[in-house]
């Protein structure tokens, strides 16, 4: 039964075969043309997209009918350009199930040198809010690529810098020997890799272009022309003095040669010097406030320097001189004889007792109130200073005195 009606349904088609044959070029047809619509042509009957109007400084080659893209991902296209006003409006036209976040940049960008533009849109983040129909996007967020006018008028500066005479001598050398090649290449090659190392640091480089403008405009002023002349001029006198300047650079290497043979010769006295002459900083540091006091008294009416000008009166220096003998301080130290010249160190905390003989001596002199720097520590009475260093220029002390047993 199943074979009688395949039998007849294939007899009927063969009596009927002009028309199938019609009927399925007629659905090729449709699927074909469904093909290149929708899959080629990307057109979609049953999509609503909704509209996004982008102000663009200028157009960047952007045509109607070109891709709108979600970070490199087709969304739309570009239903029209136009001019309104100053700037170039162009009508995105996004499907309906794309969302894109209001926040972000929007650019004109090529595929290829040869153009194929297309509008780029960058958010900056991924979350709301979105884009709506008839959303607007203004200039200060697009950016368009560089003009070929412009490219063009900017390589004509560059190449107007370029001396034909230094290229063709660059040319020369280069095919001198078998290595012009390789020398070319090494050039090409570092140029590439400079190229690469800016491109890792763009936003830096651009920050550096954008500063040199104020650079560069200062450099223009009149203010550093003025400079420039002062500059000039101050040049003019120094090579003036050009003579000058040959005869002490002629002079100062061997004074430096007699300099270094000095320090050479007094090295071994060096370090105890600097050693002394830091104790002798500390020392005056902590006297410094009863230095004041003594030439600048707050406790007292005069100073010193005023009681040495009271001397000096009618012609004359006038004195007190007391011709009775007072009782002296005993400091305790251990005497030495005053015929032995042995030049011995002295003591260094020998203070007197009694505090009513108004000793003498740093220590002792008034200070001012709320003095900053506090009283030495009392020290061992029996401390000498150390004794001074002997080097080659120093002179010699022998004993001077007579040879007798005197105890020393």
């Amino acid at each position: 039964m199943i074979a009688r009606l395949l039998v007849g349904a294939v007899r009927r088609a063969h009596r009927q075969r002009l028309a199938l044959s019609l009927a399925g070029l007629l659905v090729i047809l449709a699927g074909s043309t469904a093909y290149l619509g929708i899959g080629t042509l990307r057109m979609d009957p049953f999509d609503e997209p909704y509209r996004v109007r982008v102000e663009l400084e200028q157009s960047g080659g952007l045509l109607p009918g070109q891709d709108v893209t979600l970070r490199g991902v087709r969304v739309g296209r570009v239903e029209s350009v136009e001019v309104a006003g100053d700037r170039v409006v162009a009508v995105a036209a996004i499907g309906e199930r794309d969302r894109i976040p209001a926040a972000g940049l929007v650019r004109v960008a090529a595929l290829s040198a040869a153009g194929e533009q297309y509008l780029d849109f960058q958010p900056s983040t991924n979350d709301g809010p979105y884009l709506a129909d008839g959303a607007v996007i203004t200039a200060d967020r697009t950016a368009t690529p560089v003009p070929l006018a412009d490219m063009l008028e900017s390589l004509s500066g560059t190449l107007a810098q370029i001396d034909p005479d230094r290229l063709a001598a660059i040319s020369r050398e280069l095919g001198v020997s078998q290595a012009g090649p390789d020398k070319l290449a090494a050039i090409i090659d570092g140029g590439t890799f400079l190229v690469s190392t800016l491109d890792t640091v763009l936003p830096q480089t651009v920050n550096l272009l954008h500063n040199s403008r104020v650079v560069l405009a200062t450099l223009g002023s009149p203010a550093l022309e003025s400079t420039a002349a002062d500059l000039a001029v101050t040049a003019g006198g120094l090579g003036a003095m050009t003579g000058g300047y040959e005869q002490l650079l002629a002079q100062t290497p061997p004074m430096l040669t007699t300099v270094d043979a000095v320090l050479a010769q007094n090295s071994p006295t060096m370090v105890q010097l600097l050693g002394d002459l830091v104790t002798v900083s500390q020392v005056a540091y902590t006297r410094i406030p009863a230095m004041e006091e003594f030439f600048f008294p707050q406790q007292r009416a005069g100073s010193a320097l005023d009681a040495v000008a009271s001397a000096f009166h009618d012609g004359g220096v006038w004195a007190l001189a007391s011709i009775y003998p007072r009782y002296a301080c005993d400091y305790g130290t251990p005497r030495r004889p005053g015929s032995v010249p042995d030049y011995a160190p002295p003591y260094l905390n020998a203070q007197c007792p009694d505090p009513t003989l108004i000793p003498r001596g740093a220590a002792n002199v008034p200070r001012p109130p709320n003095d900053p720097v506090p009283p030495d520590p009392p020290g061992d009475p029996l401390q000498t200073a150390d004794p001074p260093p002997v080097g080659p220029q120093s002179i010699p002390t022998p004993y001077g005195g007579p040879h007798a047993p005197v105890p020393r």
